[in-house]
């Protein structure tokens, strides 16, 4: 009696092996295997999830990550923004910008950039936005619009729902400024944004995200209804500069709000639920930009707070968090911001 409840213990506790080398993340069942597998090992600070990419056609899984990641090197012709000077003060172990401003909703949002690779844009609108309203203390609560960023800024900026780069995003700010526009379906604004939310990587609420749609036509008007016109409805940023160094960064957010940031996604990565992530194991898929609005520990890990545009389904209702302070996948790298102009 003894030996079979012994076998019958043994035989519970699962031994979950490494898929093979070349296995695809986004196949049924090797996805599986490595999220299993993943999820077994003692050396991870992140937990990752079987439900990602279940309601996409295998044959279209990896493309269609791959197409999300819309961030692209800037082009030789593109001059570096300006790094800032910044003198550090005195850092707390914690922040989080939800907390920090809370008369200021927009922080608390994630948004939604639908079958477009624009994370780009919806980057710097999310915290242009953010910006907006700490340096208004809470007196301008409007949503920036991805939609006018996202179709109207052309080659200085990239090529839309193909991908565009960070500098470009906060030049245009600056340059020729971007009128307001809620999320798809919102009649907020002036803009709103087009391009229909789905759910990316999980089932959700929502239909799966199908394909990559084509960048929206620039249209130099609001929509109708709205009291404003699209030149006067325009907002500006009084600079746009870049911000080197883990301390500065972190003086920069907890002083002026939330920065655009990005960093390259590994396959691993889309496979995230909750923890700190690292990069464990996969190829590079490409870049992606995200807004980054605080910092903490957990279980001994730095990590930055990360609001990704993928909609509340993913992930940590649509956080992450990602490891601090050794520019995991060159997360400290690129970082940008800018001042806004009040109106």
């Amino acid at each position: 009696m003894k030996l079979l409840l012994l076998l019958v213990a043994v035989g519970m506790a699962t031994a979950y092996k490494a898929p093979p080398k070349d296995y695809n993340y986004f196949d049924d069942y090797f996805g599986e295997e490595f999220v299993n597998f993943h999820n077994s090992r003692k050396d991870v600070s992140w937990k990752a999830t079987t439900e990602n990419f279940r309601n996409l056609r295998p044959q279209d899984k990896l493309a269609y990550v791959k197409r999300m990641c819309g961030v692209i090197p800037r082009p030789s012709g593109v001059e570096k923004l300006p790094v800032k000077d910044i003198q550090v003060g005195d850092i707390p172990d914690t922040f989080d910008a939800r907390t920090a401003w809370p008369n200021c909703p927009s922080v608390k949002e994630v948004r939604d950039q639908g079958a477009c690779g624009s994370c780009w844009a919806f980057g710097c609108v999310e915290a242009a936005t953010d910006r907006m309203c700490i340096q208004s203390q809470g007196k301008m609560n409007v949503h920036f619009s991805a939609e006018d960023l996202v179709s109207c800024c052309g080659f200085s900026c990239g090529n839309g729902c193909d991908g565009g780069f960070l500098e470009g995003a906060w030049n245009y700010l600056k340059r020729d400024g971007i009128v307001t526009g809620g999320p798809y379906n919102s009649k907020q604004g002036c803009q709103p944004y087009q391009i229909k939310a789905c759910d990316h990587h999980v089932v959700g609420h929502l239909a799966p995200c199908q394909g990559d749609g084509p960048t929206p036509r620039c249209e130099k008007k609001c929509i109708s209804n709205y009291n404003n016109t699209y030149k006067a409805d325009k907002h500006h940023a009084s600079s746009s500069y870049a911000v080197e160094g883990v301390e500065k960064i972190q003086t920069e957010i907890m002083t002026n709000g939330p920065v655009e940031a990005a960093f390259t996604v590994y396959a691993d990565f889309p496979t995230y639920k909750s923890g700190v992530y690292q990069h464990m194991s996969g190829a590079p898929l490409g870049g992606h930009a995200i807004k980054i609005l605080g910092w903490g520990t957990e279980d001994s890990k730095p990590y930055w707070l990360v609001a990704n545009s993928w909609n509340p389904d993913w992930g940590d209702n649509g956080f992450f968090k990602i490891l601090r302070g050794s520019d995991e996948c060159g997360i400290e790298s690129n970082i940008v911001a800018g001042m806004m102009k009040l109106q």
